[in-house]
């Protein structure tokens, strides 16, 4: 029997937890938390005494470490095959780690320029060009997935690729970044589920404050 603990930082910033605590929570995936939150410029020095790269994620299973968001997910995966957190079709499994992966790798003008922040007050940032074509990129994306799938979610039901979108949505919606319709489709999809009303409901209840989050 699967006995899952994980490891998250601050709810309100953290978007590397974000991604698989909703993954986990939205399959119906058993696991208790640890919130570890960090409100110091470098995280915070007991992540040391659970997690082997000192950031946040990470999943204990038993005698097992899985720290990275994408490994985790990828993980439970495999444990619970039946919860589809993978596409049932051979081609769609790899498109949806092919989208994974490039969310994992890249978009490093976006994520510095707008980090997670859901108690921030919404409104437009003024963005470089650079973050615009990450914007563009991420739309690209969406359309393709959900133009594909019929959505609700960017491969019907919801997969790991939806939680490694997770993040951005929030950061969509929070700096105004897109009018897109595909943009609100897939945030009202997303922000409908129980599990991301669980997520912000406690984030908005955080005090901690971490200025290099702070735009």
């Amino acid at each position: 029997m699967t006995s899952f603990e994980l490891y998250i930082g601050n709810k309100n910033y953290s978007s590397w937890s974000f991604r698989p605590w909703i993954a986990l929570r939205h399959k119906d995936i058993a696991f208790e938390e640890k919130l570890v939150p960090f409100d110091f410029d470098n995280g915070n020095p007991e992540f040391r005494s659970f997690s082997p790269s000192m950031k946040v994620p990470v999943l204990k299973d038993g005698s097992l470490t899985v720290w990275d968001s994408l490994a985790i997910l990828e993980y439970a995966a495999e444990c619970f095959p039946e919860k589809g957190l993978l596409p049932p079709d051979k081609a769609m499994r790899a498109q949806a780690r092919a989208v994974s992966a490039e969310m994992h790798s890249g978009f490093s003008a976006l994520r510095n320029a707008c980090p997670m922040n859901m108690r921030r007050q919404v409104e437009v940032l003024d963005v470089d060009d650079a973050v615009r074509a990450d914007v563009s990129r991420i739309l690209d994306i969406w359309n393709e997935c959900l133009n594909a799938s019929g959505g609700p979610f960017l491969f019907g039901d919801f997969t790991i690729a939806d939680a490694m979108y997770a993040p951005v949505v929030s950061r969509f919606a929070t700096y105004t970044l897109s009018e897109d319709p595909v943009f609100q489709q897939y945030h009202a999809a997303l922000t409908g589920t129980q599990a991301w009303q669980a997520w912000e409901t406690e984030a908005l209840k955080e005090t901690w404050y971490v200025a290099v989050d702070e735009i």
